[in-house]
């Protein structure tokens, strides 16, 4: 039997909290996927309640660890003899998760001085969408770029909140806003001027 084999053996007979970063570092050393289950099966649960301490969300401390266990994986000295894994695991942790902090309370900012000036256009244009002009919207909808198009049906006519959209189209909730805001004015200007749906009208 290898010296692998026997370390595997020894790893699969005890619990994840009793392995040493030497440990994971030994079968790393002939089977990288292995070491890595063996990180994420050790650390998982740790890092994810220190990142809900952090952006006090279950989904987006979750979405956290596992960007932080895809680093892991590109991370080249991970296995390295003077590498110390736990640290750089909490470390990475910590900064995604003060990151996502900062960027919600600027997005939160931007949000709220993009929708102030807008409210009543949003309600207008959400207000048709429900009413007799409806088909009048979609055609002018119709003459749009794709962007516009799809960011305006999502959230009008599929009446997804601004984070679903985020995910749907795989971008950032402050692209989604600017994005959107962007569309609804295209669409009161392909609407006409003295449409019900302009300001002050």
């Amino acid at each position: 039997m290898t010296a692998t084999h026997t370390s595997l053996r020894l790893v699969s007979a005890t619990k994840p909290s009793t392995w040493s970063e030497e440990d994971i570092k030994r079968v790393a050393a002939s089977d990288e996927k292995a070491g890595l289950d063996m990180v994420i099966r050790k650390y998982r649960d740790r890092l994810f309640y220190h990142a809900l301490g952090i952006v006090k969300d279950y989904e987006e401390a979750y979405d956290v660890v596992q960007e932080v266990f895809i680093r892991a994986m590109r991370e080249r000295r991970l296995y390295n003899d003077d590498f110390r894994i736990k640290a750089w695991l909490f470390r990475v942790t910590s900064n995604l998760c003060f990151n996502l902090v900062r960027d919600r309370k600027r997005r939160g900012a931007i949000l709220d001085a993009m929708m102030k000036p807008e409210s009543a256009r949003a309600d207008q244009i959400d207000a048709v969408f429900k009413g007799e002009r409806r088909e009048e919207v979609m055609a002018s909808i119709d003459k749009m770029t794709r962007d516009h198009k799809e960011i305006l049906l999502l959230r009008y006519y599929d009446d997804l909140s601004y984070a679903e959209i985020a995910s749907v189209l795989d971008i950032k909730l402050g692209t989604v806003m600017s994005r959107l805001s962007r569309a609804r004015s295209r669409l009161l200007a392909e609407m006409g001027a003295d449409h019900v749906l302009r300001p002050g009208v």
